[in-house]
C-alpha cells in the first residue's frame, strides 16, 4: 500500500482529483473472463480433437464477440447504476424543495449518527443545510449510500473490452503462430495471464501478491480443467 502526502496542497489535490471507483473493477473482470472463456474453448475444442483452425476460428469469434458483449453490458449496468444516481438526485432536490424541514432533520440524524451531539450537531446541520450542493451529497451518501463521483459508463466499457482482449489472446497466440504442442504452451501461457492477473490485483488489497495470484490461477484452472473435461466426452 503507497503512503501519500499530508500537506493542505497534497490532500486538497488529492480530495480534487478523486475519481470515484476508477476502472480496477472492470479491468480485472475483463481480464479474467477474457483469458478464462478464450482457453476454455480452446481446452474444449483440444479435448474433443478438432483442427487448430476450428480452435483459432472458434476462440477469435469468442474474443471479438464475448469481448463486446461484456463491454456492452457492463456500459449499461454503468449506466444503470448513473441514472439510478441522477434519479435519486432529483427526488431529494425536489423533498428539499417542498420540505425543507423534515430534510433537515433527516440531515440532522445522519450527522448524529456520525457521532455529533449537542450545539455541534445544530450548528453542522445548519452548516450543511445552507449549502444546496453540500446537502443533496450528505444525503446520497447517508441515505442511500451512493458515492460522491458519478460512474462513468463509457470508461467502464473501454476498460472491459480492452482488458478482455489483450488477455484474451494469449490463449491463441501460440496457435496463431504455429508454435510445436501448442495446446501445452497455450495452457503454460493462460496459467501465467491468470497468476499475473492476481498478483497485479494484489496491489489493491491487503493479501500477498502469491496468494492472489494463485487465488487467480486455481479459478481459471478449474474453468479451464471443466471445459477440457467436457470437450474429451466429444472426442471421436
Amino acid at each position: 500500500m503507497q503512503d501519500h502526502g499530508h500537506s493542505k496542497a497534497e490532500i486538497a489535490a488529492r480530495i480534487d482529483t478523486a475519481g470515484g471507483r476508477g476502472v480496477l473493477r472492470d479491468v480485472v473482470y475483463g481480464g479474467i473472463d477474457g483469458s478464462v472463456t478464450t482457453f476454455a474453448i480452446v481446452a474444449g475444442v483440444a479435448g474433443a480433437g478438432l483442427s487448430e483452425f476450428v480452435i483459432v476460428a472458434l476462440g477469435l469469434a469468442n474474443v471479438l464477440a464475448d469481448g463486446f458483449s461484456m463491454a456492452a453490458g457492463n456500459y449499461s449496468g454503468t449506466k444503470a447504476e448513473l441514472d439510478n444516481i441522477r434519479r435519486v438526485r432529483a427526488i431529494e432536490q425536489r423533498h428539499i424543495d417542498r420540505y425543507p424541514e423534515g430534510e433537515r432533520n433527516e440531515v440532522r440524524e445522519i450527522l448524529r449518527r456520525k457521532g455529533l451531539q449537542g450545539h455541534l450537531l445544530e450548528e453542522m446541520t445548519q452548516v450543511v443545510t445552507s449549502d444546496r450542493e453540500t446537502w443533496i451529497e450528505l444525503m446520497l451518501e447517508g441515505e442511500y449510500g451512493l458515492g460522491g463521483t458519478d460512474p462513468h459508463p463509457m470508461r467502464a466499457a473501454l476498460a472491459t473490452f480492452c482488458a478482455f482482449l489483450v488477455a484474451g489472446m494469449i490463449p491463441l497466440l501460440p496457435f496463431l503462430f504455429g508454435v510445436p504442442a501448442a495446446f501445452t504452451v497455450s495452457a503454460w501461457m493462460t496459467a501465467a495471464v491468470f497468476f499475473a492477473i492476481g498478483a497485479l490485483k494484489s496491489r489493491w488489497s491487503l493479501a500477498p501478491w502469491w496468494r492472489s495470484g494463485a487465488e487467480t490461477l486455481l479459478i481459471g484452472g478449474a474453468a479451464a480443467a471443466l471445459a477440457y473435461v467436457v470437450g474429451t466426452l466429444f472426442h471421436p
